[in-house]
C-alpha cells in the first residue's frame, strides 16, 4: 500500500516533532520551511565570530525531551551535550540586592529562609502540590488533542483537576504560601514563560515552579539550536525530507479536502495530509480561503496573545561582571497596572528585562575573551517598533546593566542586531508580532484553544504554540507528538 504523503507546514519544535512522529509511523513526509535556516523561532545565526539563538534560551522539563528522543529510541545524549546550571539563574532587585538561584533545593531553602524564617515548609507543601500538577498535567493533560469535551469526561480526572487550583490565580495562590515580596516575584517568574502575568494565568500553572526548582536549569553545549540540529538529524534518519526557502502562500482546497500548497515560486506541491506548523491565525486568515477558516477576524482579536519581544544579540570583546548565564532584572518597581504588562498597547517606561550571556557556560559562542550578549524586554504585542524606539530602549536596559556589573559595555559592543515585533511578523507571520503565541489563561486552555483540526477540511491538522497544549518548547514538541497521533488515529487502514 502506497504510504499517504504528508507535508509539513513550518520547522520549528511542532512541525519536526509531528514531522518525526508521522515519518517513524510509515508516512511520507516533506517538511516546508519559509526561511533560509532550519528552526523556526528557534533558528541560529553567525555573525563576527558569535553564534546567537534567535528565540529560545532557557531548558527546563528535561524529562519532556528525554520522552521525545525516546519515542524513536534515542537520547538526548545522541545529539547534543546537557549541562546544569548551578545557579541556575539570578534575580537583579536593585544594585547589590542580587539573589543567585543555586541548584541545590537545600542551599535553595537557606538562601529563601533568609527572606523569610521559617519559610522551607511552606515551601515543601507548595512543591508537593506543584510536582502533583506537574505529574498529571505534563504526563497526561496536555497529551489530549482537546477536540472534544469527552475526552474530559472522567471521575477521576475531574477530582483531579479540582485540585489543580484551576479557578484560582496564580497570583493568589502562591501569597497563600509565601509572603515576602522578593519569594513572591520570584515564584511569579515562570509563568511568564506562559505568556501572562501571574494574576491572569490559573494556579494550575504552579507546575513550572517544580519544573524550575525541582528539576533544575539546563543548557545544550553549543547552544539551544543544537536542540534543532538534533532533531534534524533523527527527522531525516525516518526519512523526512526537508525543502528551505519554501514559503507557502496557498492552499488549496477542494471537496472538503486540502490538495495541495503553492509556494512563493509559484510551484504546487499536492499532498494526503497537510500539517500547518506555521502561524495559526496566518494560515486561517490568508493561506485559505475564507469559507474553510476556522475562525473569525473578531475571535482572532479577541484572544489574549502571549507578548512580544525587543531583543538585541549582542557581541561584547571583552569579559563582564556580575552576571551569571540567565539574569532576570527586577530591579526597577512594577508599574501601574502591571497586570496587563502584555496587554497595555504601550511601551513601559521602566521595562523588565532579562540578560542571557551563553558564553559564562559555553566558550564555543563568542571568540576568546569576549561575551555573547542576548537582552529580551517583554512586551505587548502588536506595537509599532521603529529604529528610534529600539534604539532608546536599549540606552534605557543597557544603562541598568552597566551600573549593574559597574562595567562601560556600549563602548566594546563589536556586533549589535535589534528584533521585535515587525521581525516576527516579516520572519514567521506572527499574528499582530507575537513571539510566544496564546497565553496560557483559563479562558484559552485545552477545548477553548484553536483547534489542532480544522472544521471545514478533514485533512488539515494544525501544530504549534496557537493550538494545544499552548506556548513554550516542551508544549511545541508535545504539540506534535499529539497531532502526528489524531493523524494516525484518523487515517489508518483509510
Amino acid at each position: 500500500m502506497k504510504p499517504k504523503e504528508v507535508v509539513v507546514i513550518g520547522s520549528g519544535f511542532s512541525g519536526l516533532s509531528t514531522a518525526t512522529h508521522l515519518a517513524a509511523a510509515g508516512y511520507k513526509v516533506t517538511v516546508l520551511e519559509k526561511n533560509e535556516v532550519l528552526g523556526g523561532r528557534a533558528r541560529k545565526f553567525n555573525s563576527a565570530g558569535f553564534t546567537f539563538d534567535m528565540g529560545p534560551s532557557w531548558y527546563w522539563m528535561p524529562d519532556v525531551f528525554d520522552r521525545y528522543f525516546s519515542n524513536f529510541g534515542k537520547k538526548t545524549s545522541d545529539y547534543y551535550d546537557l549541562i546544569r546550571l548551578d545557579p541556575s539563574y539570578s534575580v537583579i532587585f536593585g544594585q547589590e540586592d542580587v539573589m543567585e538561584i543555586p541548584a541545590n533545593l537545600d542551599q535553595f531553602k537557606l538562601a529563601l529562609e533568609k527572606l523569610e524564617p521559617g519559610v522551607s515548609e511552606k515551601l515543601d507543601d507548595f512543591l508537593e502540590q506543584a510536582a502533583f500538577k506537574y505529574q498529571r498535567g505534563i504526563n497526561d493533560l496536555v497529551h489530549r488533542p482537546s477536540v472534544s469535551l469527552t475526552e474530559f469526561l472522567d471521575l477521576k480526572l475531574f477530582r483531579d483537576v479540582l485540585k489543580m487550583d484551576i479557578f484560582q490565580s496564580m497570583s493568589k495562590h502562591i501569597r497563600k504560601y509565601f509572603k515576602n515580596e522578593k519569594i513572591i516575584r520570584l515564584m511569579e517568574f515562570p509563568v511568564l514563560f506562559l505568556g501572562e502575568t501571574a494574576q491572569n494565568i490559573p494556579a494550575l500553572y504552579s507546575l513550572m515552579n517544580y519544573a524550575d526548582i525541582a528539576l533544575g536549569t539546563w543548557y545544550p553545549k553549543g547552544g539551544m539550536h543544537k536542540i534543532i540540529e538534533g532533531m534534524v538529524t533523527l527527522a531525516k534518519d525516518n526519512g523526512v525530507v526537508f525543502r528551505n526557502n519554501a514559503e507557502v502562500v496557498k492552499i488549496m482546497a477542494d471537496d472538503g479536502k486540502a490538495k495541495s500548497v503553492q509556494l512563493l515560486s509559484g510551484e504546487e506541491i499536492a499532498f494526503d495530509i497537510l500539517v500547518a506548523s506555521a502561524d495559526y491565525h496566518h494560515v486561517d486568515k490568508h493561506l485559505l480561503e475564507p469559507k474553510y477558516s476556522n475562525y473569525s477576524d473578531k475571535y482572532w482579536d479577541s484572544r489574549v496573545l502571549a507578548p512580544s519581544s525587543l531583543l538585541f544579540y549582542l557581541g561584547v570583546n571583552k569579559r563582564l561582571k556580575n552576571l551569571l548565564h540567565h539574569n532576570l532584572f527586577f530591579d526597577e518597581p512594577l508599574e501601574p497596572h502591571a497586570d496587563a504588562i502584555y496587554t497595555n498597547p504601550r511601551w513601559p517606561e521602566k521595562p523588565l528585562f532579562y540578560a542571557s550571556v551563553p558564553s559564562i557556560t559555553d566558550a564555543t559562542v563568542a571568540p576568546e575573551g569576549m561575551e555573547n550578549l542576548f537582552l529580551l524586554i517583554p512586551l505587548a504585542p502588536d506595537l509599532e517598533d521603529s529604529e528610534a524606539t529600539r534604539n532608546k530602549y536599549f540606552n534605557i536596559i543597557m544603562s541598568r546593566l552597566e551600573k549593574h556589573t559597574g562595567q562601560d559595555i556600549r563602548s566594546h559592543i563589536v556586533y549589535n542586531r535589534s528584533y521585535a515585533h515587525s521581525d516576527f511578523k516579516k520572519d514567521y507571520h506572527a499574528f499582530k508580532g507575537n513571539a510566544y503565541g496564546l497565553a496560557n489563561t483559563l479562558r484559552q486552555t485545552a477545548i477553548l484553544k484553536p483547534s489542532l483540526r480544522n472544521k471545514k477540511l478533514t485533512n488539515l491538522y494544525y501544530s504549534g504554540q496557537l493550538t494545544v497544549p499552548g506556548p513554550g518548547v516542551p508544549p511545541s514538541l508535545i504539540s506534535g507528538e499529539v497531532v502526528a497521533k489524531e493523524i494516525i488515529k484518523n487515517t489508518i487502514n483509510k
